[in-house]
């Protein structure tokens, strides 16, 4: 069966890397490169710890505390626009304990089905992108932050995830090349992590061989419809027949489901990252900086720092503030880390899909019969995406999915 996959990132690439072992055709749009995306230039983490859903208690108060900052952790431009208004009213409306206590599980689920095949991914292309298993730190600077982390390090146990509780001392035997300024962490086990451009890099040779076909630097115009179908897709670059369609552009799915007649409710949420090579110090742990809301990546002798959530459309505009708080959280909570704000040429940003309860968008679109919809993951795109592709493959293939999708059906709002 002929299948195009609108979206060359984590998502369609997974797609493509488990519908490909069914014996389809395969062509992936995208409409750049592959490496300019949110998949390319994020933490690479791949975090069985991440199953609260972002819309949760308190985070509305915190955001509106800091929302007007341009240089805090949450930012929203102001704006008179009515999606993003619909998005925050529902995005309200999940921000409570009974959603998220009704949400996690399904969270966890699909991110412990996706730590299990990273494992065989890496197996089958070849372990290229420097994956390391010794877990990921939650680090506190006030007590009353490690209290909640101690809680919800309670609340991973109950479904099965490994934790180490840590005071100061203990995290500084960790980190005994780097001064440390926290009160404590937590230390998620089954958390890994790689670098994710190389892991792009690779799955997508891997699937050049396997035949898949790539049309890259493409725009999607529209599309053809007969008989409650998707016939054909329309580019910039000529009309792309197809028998099954899976629709992963991040955070451009808004726009292209409109053009099927399908409202979805989803933000790009920009992130920052910067990048150093070669220190002559670094850590030895990726970290979560609760409290400063950013995080770090060691790879070797490298470093990324990246982090932030701001809501302003689809832009690519860099903030410098906005990276201004992630350095001074790193260099805050690393006081021993010798690095040097970065030029602005230098500092990358990109478009996380984010839906207003946390929870992905994966399933059959409710009124196109060959449409499958496959995004909304937010900052847990590389965390989730074996797990996606394989519930994708399994659902074109009209099997039993894996794990419950109920929860992420793609028309809920």
């Amino acid at each position: 069966m002929k299948v195009t996959i609108i979206g060359g990132g984590v998502i369609g690439l997974c797609s493509a890397y488990y519908l490909q072992q069914e014996g389809h055709e395969i062509t992936v749009i995208d409409r750049g490169d592959i490496t300019d995306g949110c998949s390319f230039g994020n933490m690479g983490y791949i975090s069985p710890s991440h199953f609260i859903p972002l819309a949760s208690p308190g985070i509305i108060s915190e955001g509106f505390k800091h929302m007007l900052s341009s240089s805090s952790p949450f930012y929203i431009k102001p704006r008179l626009n009515w999606q993003l208004m619909q998005w925050g009213y529902h995005f309200w409306k999940n921000s409570n304990t009974a959603t998220v206590k009704k949400n996690a599980p399904h969270l966890n689920d699909l991110l412990q089905l996706s730590r299990h095949l990273i494992n065989n991914m890496r197996n089958e292309i070849g372990d290229v992108f420097e994956m390391e298993e010794k877990g990921c730190l939650m680090m506190c600077k006030q007590q009353k932050t490690l209290d909640h982390e101690f809680h919800l390090a309670d609340e991973a146990e109950k479904f099965g995830l490994t934790v180490e509780r840590l005071q100061k001392d203990a995290v500084q035997q960790l980190e005994p090349d780097v001064e440390l300024n926290v009160a404590g962490a937590v230390l998620f086990k089954d958390d890994c992590h790689f670098n994710p451009g190389k892991m792009m890099v690779a799955l997508k040779k891997y699937l050049e061989t396997k035949n898949v076909r790539f049309q890259l630097n493409t725009t999607v115009t529209g599309f053809e419809k007969a008989n409650n179908k998707i016939s054909a897709v329309i580019t910039d670059k000529g009309k792309f027949n197809t028998g099954e369609i899976v629709l992963s552009p991040g955070s451009w799915l808004p726009a292209l489901a409109k053009m099927m007649g399908i409202s979805l409710l989803l933000q790009p949420g920009k992130g920052y990252s910067h990048t150093y090579a070669q220190l002559e110090k670094n850590i030895r742990y990726p970290a979560i900086l609760v409290d400063g809301r950013c995080a770090v990546t060691p790879w070797g002798q490298s470093l990324r720092i990246g982090g932030t959530m701001e809501l302003s459309g689809i832009n690519q505009n860099i903030l410098i503030s906005r990276m201004k708080g992630i350095y001074d959280s790193a260099t805050d909570f690393y006081p021993g880390l010798k690095i040097d704000f970065p030029p602005a040429g230098k500092i990358w940003s990109g478009l996380r899909p984010v839906t207003p309860d946390g929870l992905p968008y994966i399933g059959k679109a409710a009124n196109i019969d060959n449409v499958l919809i496959a995004g909304g993951h937010a900052m847990l795109g590389i965390s989730m995406g074996t797990g996606t592709g394989k519930l994708v493959s399994e659902i074109i293939q009209r099997k039993t999915t894996t794990i419950n999708i109920s929860a992420f059906d793609p028309e809920r709002f």
